[in-house]
């Protein structure tokens, strides 16, 4: 009984590590321009960012 649990488990935790390998994320190597990408932006005005509350609160829900 003791026999066939650890050869069902062992079987198990073998089939995981290969389908760990086969599922692995392999990234292709990029190749590299030889001219550097430019990017073009508008000059625009600076956008402020604060961290007050906003002028209208949520109302209370009751709950």
């Amino acid at each position: 009984m003791t026999l066939t649990i650890i050869l069902i488990l062992s079987f198990l935790v073998a089939l995981n590590f290969v389908l760990l390998k086969f599922s692995c994320n392999k990234s292709s190597k990029k190749v590299e321009s030889k001219e550097p990408e430019t990017m073009i932006t508008e000059k625009s005005e600076p956008t402020l960012v604060t961290n007050q509350l906003p002028v209208n609160p949520l109302a209370p829900t009751g709950s």
